[in-house]
């Protein structure tokens, strides 16, 4: 396994896991469900590739995402580097709107902590920015927490550019989270830049296109009844073809290197800079080798602006959420 550094000396494997997907029953499906039993599995044969670098968050279940992730850790956890979020208001175990408030992320970091039966956070994430609460509210109570030693690093999720600036103002920002890949590439236009400028590491999550990119799926009726998948207007059958142009050339990639167009989709990903590290959701063993061996491939530039050309930024066909989830990104 190759190693990357994020913001602030935070160094980690260069593919991380997204655990998201490895909870029975939780409030977001992709494809069948989970197993927990092999879902820990997963983890455990990732931590035995090299993977340091494990994703979760509050609302992922809630709760039950942390609960598994820390069952699965237990034992192994030094050298690993455990990330979580904050930052929604959960009533009868559902999510009803965010809250960043300094009573919330206190609140929730003493719940978090317990569910992953650990006592320091490594990366403690805002999961969507509450525009009812100045970012330096949040992020000062965010470095309280560092001062308390219950969390090493601050990261933010889906923020925007100006206020990305004045967190970074406030408190060292270790990472930032948000939607990349090459059929999402609006960062590219003005965050990217900003975390440069701020020393910012990025994590993109969705590196797949939520499984489009890697092929398997060729048709939205493919996918089963109760999946997400359904409900993004990206997989509607109207957006669906124009997009599929887009996977003929990562196929055709992966072809030339005989490996998966998932490697191939998480190649480019990495060869945007040394300070992205994907993390690429799974819940099953062969999936997470497939993804991690990305680390090991060498694109070469032809190949990355064949593949950049074919999905240029701003091109890909229907947006990347419906009307709820576009009016909680690039705060």
């Amino acid at each position: 396994m190759k190693y990357r550094e994020l913001g602030h000396g935070l160094k980690v494997s260069a593919i991380g896991i997204g655990c998201m997907p490895m909870i029975k029953g939780g409030n977001i499906l992709y494809g069948d469900q989970a197993d927990p039993g092999e879902a820990i599995k997963t983890i455990h044969k990732a931590i035995d590739l090299g993977v340091t670098f494990f994703d979760t968050a509050q609302v992922y279940g809630p709760h039950s995402n942390e609960e598994l992730v820390g069952e699965a850790i237990k034992g192994k956890r030094e050298g690993l580097v455990i990330a979580t979020k904050f930052g929604f208001d959960i009533q009868n175990g559902v999510p009803v709107g965010v809250n960043g408030t300094p009573e919330n992320a206190r609140k929730s970091v003493e719940g978090c902590l317990q569910r992953l039966g650990i006592d320091c956070i490594d990366l403690f994430y805002q999961h969507r920015v509450d525009p009812k609460v100045p970012i330096e509210e949040t992020v000062g109570a965010m470095k309280a927490l560092i001062d308390e030693g219950k969390i090493r690093h601050i990261g933010l999720s889906e923020a925007g550019p100006d206020t990305l600036k004045r967190a970074a103002s406030a408190a060292p920002i270790a990472a930032l989270q948000s939607e990349y890949s090459l059929w999402e590439r609006d960062i590219e236009t003005d965050i990217l830049g900003v975390c440069r400028d701020h020393g910012i590491g990025f994590v993109p999550y969705s590196p797949l296109g939520r499984g489009f990119l890697t092929g398997q799926v060729k048709s939205h009726e493919d996918l089963p009844e109760n999946d997400w998948r359904r409900n993004d207007p990206r997989f509607t059958p109207e957006n669906f073809d124009a997009n599929m142009k887009i996977v003929d050339v990562v196929a055709e990639v992966a072809g030339k290197h005989r490996v998966s167009n998932a490697q191939v989709a998480l190649g480019w990903l990495l060869a945007q800079g040394e300070d992205i590290v994907p993390i690429p959701g799974t819940k099953r063993r062969v999936t997470m080798e497939d993804s991690v061996a990305a680390a090991e491939l060498e694109l070469d530039s032809e190949d990355v602006e064949k593949l950049s050309a074919a999905a240029p930024v701003g091109e890909t066909s229907g947006p990347r959420y419906g009307e709820i989830g576009m009016s909680m990104v690039r705060l």
